[in-house]
């Protein structure tokens, strides 16, 4: 073993594993889960092969702890600029906002949260799943009391899941967009969703809904 390798070992798990994931995050995002190499992994890490795998496991291990690992930090970095106590309008703005400042500041992570999950699909794919339902969960609920709070009736209340799924996708799709558009500011990018998502929900709950004509 190496002097290097000997100083690594002495160092916590908690920053072990920190250092051998920042690394495979950036590895994963620059060539896709097949053409990434542990090889490349441990280079960029600054540790041996056998740490990593005594560690995090096989490289399908890796990347799923990758994808939690994102997963849970984007949904800090959204739920923790949310103030419950700001009106509904401004607790999404700011949800949007959060959400677009953490996918500018870890471009590599959202490409492998996004990208390079949708690629891979089978079981990389349920912790993206987990991910995006606890999104649509914390919409839901903003929504739901909005549409409480306005009166508005069983069907139309029940119908805030659905355009909350309906606009974490957008965000989502919006987001991987943005990585190919990135001189868009980021408030101006988190505008655009926000005035699609809430002028049309703010004219429902408001009881101006829209309608197919006869024909």
């Amino acid at each position: 073993m190496s002097v290097e390798d000997k100083r690594v070992k002495r160092l916590p798990r908690e920053v072990r594993e920190k250092q051998i994931l920042d690394a495979a995050v950036r590895v994963f995002s620059e060539h896709g889960y097949h053409e990434a190499s542990m090889d490349e992994v441990s280079e960029v890490a600054g540790v041996s092969k056998p740490m990593i795998y005594a560690y995090l496991g096989s490289k399908e291990d890796l990347f799923a702890a990758c994808i939690r690992r994102e997963a849970g930090l984007l949904m800090e970095a959204i739920a923790g600029g949310v103030d419950p106590d700001l009106a509904p309008d401004m607790q999404l703005w700011m949800g949007l906002r959060s959400f677009f400042e953490f996918v500018a500041s870890n471009k590599q992570s959202w490409r492998v949260l996004h990208r390079q999950v949708i690629s891979q699909g089978g079981p990389f794919s349920e912790e993206v799943l987990a991910m995006r339902t606890r999104a649509i969960n914390l919409v839901d609920a903003l929504l739901s009391r909005v549409a409480t709070k306005k009166g508005m009736d069983d069907h139309a209340q029940k119908s805030t899941e659905a355009m909350s799924a309906a606009l974490v996708g957008a965000g989502e799709s919006l987001a991987d967009w943005w990585l190919d558009h990135p001189a868009v500011p980021t408030r101006t990018v988190a505008s655009w969703l926000m005035n699609l998502a809430w002028m049309g929900f703010g004219d429902m709950v408001e009881g101006n809904v829209w309608t197919p004509s006869a024909h």
